[in-house]
């Protein structure tokens, strides 16, 4: 399993630790995942995904994972969360 959000795509990073005698050593920089149900109300019907607490809040700011999917660029998605976007837009539109 990847340390790469589902939905923003953010991945670990890389820097140093500082010692106090400044010696540098490189360490990362993991993203804070956590594994998630959310509710489609298009789909009507729940996704589990492992996403970023900085993810999580956004899907609640624009208003659930529609909203957030709708707004969200292709290639920030994985292959799963890509598949529920077009799924969405798909049901919307027939909508």
């Amino acid at each position: 399993m990847s340390r790469r959000c589902e939905l923003t795509g953010k991945g670990p990073m890389v820097g140093n630790n500082v010692s106090h005698a400044n010696n540098k050593t490189k360490r990362r920089f993991l993203p804070n995942l956590n594994d998630v149900t959310l509710i489609s109300d298009a789909l009507g019907r729940s996704f589990k995904l492992r996403v970023s607490a900085a993810a999580l809040r956004t899907v609640d700011h624009r208003g659930g994972l529609d909203a957030f999917l709708a707004k969200a660029k292709d290639e920030d998605l994985s292959a799963n969360a890509l598949k529920i976007k077009k799924d969405i837009a798909k049901a919307q539109a027939a909508a």
